[in-house]
């Protein structure tokens, strides 16, 4: 409040963003290793004098396309072929508002995603490990529509989260356009 008077201002905004390790566990192996998080920080007196805060989270995960996983049985179906659906990387991007005397942590957010995604590319992988990925993402296959509400419905669950934004990009392989909900 000092420095919004000092400066004069009828706002105030501090934005800090890093990159944040979280140890994680491999699928098999009993391998660890650290996973690397985009995120910020953010804290904001609005001209009404409110103290807000925010969180923004990057969270990177895989799937397969539905549409992708039909084609592969047809082909396997009809002409005995083996095929594996398309699975790229994929990211969910969550922005929080952070409820007025709460605490949220960026493990909080972390487990909101995997909760609802299941499927977070690995930090260390060996057979068994890959194995294990391949198998999440056959059961856990999904456009990214279906991500977005997934995630949507563990924030919408938190009563530390006064308000809330979800973006997933699925990043193509296939075909030059990106999409995203």
């Amino acid at each position: 409040m000092q420095y919004r008077r000092k400066v004069p201002s009828l706002d105030a905004r501090v934005q800090i963003a890093f990159n944040y390790p979280l140890v994680q566990h491999s699928l098999r192996s009993g391998l660890d290793g650290y996973q690397y998080y985009a995120v910020s920080f953010e804290g904001r007196i609005d001209a009404r004098g409110r103290f807000r805060r925010f969180i923004e989270f990057d969270f990177v995960y895989s799937s397969a396309c539905p549409c992708s996983a039909e084609l592969a049985e047809h082909a396997r179906a009809e002409r005995g072929v083996m095929r594996w659906p398309t699975r790229n990387a994929r990211k969910a991007r969550v922005r929080v508002e952070v409820a007025a005397g709460a605490r949220l942590t960026i493990e909080d957010l972390q487990a909101h995603c995997l909760t609802a995604l299941q499927t977070e590319t690995q930090v260390m992988v060996r057979r068994e490990d890959e194995q294990a990925f391949a198998e999440l993402n056959g059961a856990y296959i999904k456009f990214v529509e279906d991500a977005a509400r997934l995630v949507y419905a563990q924030l919408a669950g938190d009563q530390r989260i006064l308000d809330f934004w979800v973006a997933c990009s699925h990043l193509e392989a296939l075909h030059s356009h990106d999409a995203g909900a």
